[in-house]
């Protein structure tokens, strides 16, 4: 059995009356004006959740991979867009903690605290699951590099958000994927690095999600994150914990639509008792409960081992397909136990059904988790 320690549970408890106290109140706004109020960056970097992973020295809580997910969990069962902005905010802490150098560290981790969020850049027009199929460049020049191309899909980019993203680029095209790609960390407001399309998306609205235009911008070799040609091992290095991190946010959206449903069926009368009564609304919400707490060991299981330091991949995997498959699930049958109220945008169970239906798409698709799974087994 997984139990919780004293700071652990302190911690659930902290976020969980944050985000009700303060996000759900103003998830309903957020989804419908389509960005996060720039109060959340700043009080989520005041109580410490922006930095939740990064190391205490950087000005982080210096937190684990259990509590980033126990943490996400909370902010996703009220706020789907926030717990998105969270969730990558966190990959970004992960990857710079850990390839990032001494002055890299000192300056992006501490970013943190004062509201200000990061991106991670790797998707393009033609490479999506595909990863190696890069064809942004950085030329070198000097003691600089020079960066052409575009992303697209990149969250925590936005015209209000985002200060700075980890970019990958092919800097040796002959070797491509294998040694030929170099991660860069470039600051918003840098020359020739300019935001395109903001996303209009089908859920969760109010994390900013756009494409990055890169024209002759210089970069200094400074900017360089893990070494000239790293850039592959950069990204992978941080797949486990986007993962882990989808999964806890699919768990999240699950859990408020669960409580959602349980907290509906007791007060929605139908044949003069309360539709809760009946049994076949009763099984549905025991399998949903059933699911949702098989999803979060699932996803604890994987957060324990990488606190250890261990490779979690196939783990991760497993966290991320199950518990976005079964979040989408429990969403839907959600919105059928509220009838015809769970389709109208004045109940909350019609914006999680939204927000979670990307979750089996992003940080590696479904079928691009089976595969990891499979090929794991037939090592």
């Amino acid at each position: 059995m997984f139990e919780l320690t004293k700071e652990q549970e302190m911690l659930v408890k902290m976020v969980r009356d944050y985000a009700t106290n303060e996000l759900e109140p103003r998830a309903e706004a957020v989804d419908k004006e389509g960005f996060i109020p720039q109060e959340t960056y700043e009080e989520m970097g005041k109580i410490g959740l922006l930095g939740l992973n990064a190391p205490k020295e950087y000005g982080g809580a210096g937190m684990d991979d259990i509590c980033k997910v126990l943490a996400i969990i909370e902010v996703a069962r009220v706020c789907g867009s926030t717990a998105e902005m969270f969730a990558v905010q966190l990959l970004v802490n992960y990857i710079i903690a850990t390839n990032g150098n001494e002055e890299q560290k000192k300056k992006y981790l501490g970013m943190a605290k004062e509201g200000k969020i990061g991106a991670f850049a790797l998707t393009e027009p033609e490479a999506g699951s595909d990863a190696g199929s890069l064809q942004m460049t950085a030329e070198k020049d000097g003691d600089d590099y020079i960066l052409n191309g575009s992303k697209v899909f990149i969250s925590n980019m936005g015209p209000n958000e985002g200060e700075w993203a980890i970019v990958f680029a092919l800097t040796d095209k002959a070797k491509g994927s294998h040694g030929g790609v170099t991660a860069f960390i470039v600051d918003r407001g840098t020359p020739g690095f300019t935001l395109g399309k903001l996303e209009d998306k089908m859920g969760i609205r109010g994390a900013a999600v756009s494409e990055l235009i890169f024209e002759d911008c210089r970069v200094p070799s400074s900017q360089v994150l893990g070494g000239e040609g790293k850039g592959m091992h950069v990204a992978f290095s941080g797949l486990d914990s986007g993962r882990v991190g989808i999964a806890a946010q699919s768990i999240g959206y699950a859990q408020g639509a669960l409580d959602l449903s349980i907290e509906y069926s007791k007060q929605r009368m139908q044949f003069k008792k309360p539709i809760s009564a009946n049994q076949g609304l009763q099984w549905y919400m025991a399998e949903m409960a059933t699911r949702v707490d098989a999803a979060k060991l699932l996803a604890l299981r994987a957060a324990s081992i990488m606190s250890k330091g261990q490779s979690a991949t196939k783990e991760a995997s497993m966290a991320k397909f199950f518990s976005s498959e079964i979040a989408n699930w429990v969403a839907a049958k959600a919105v059928q136990i509220h009838g015809g109220y769970g389709f109208m945008r004045d109940y909350a169970v019609e914006r999680i059904y939204r927000d979670v239906r990307i979750t089996t798409i992003y940080e590696g698709s479904s079928e691009v988790q089976k595969i990891v799974i499979s090929r794991d087994l037939l090592k």
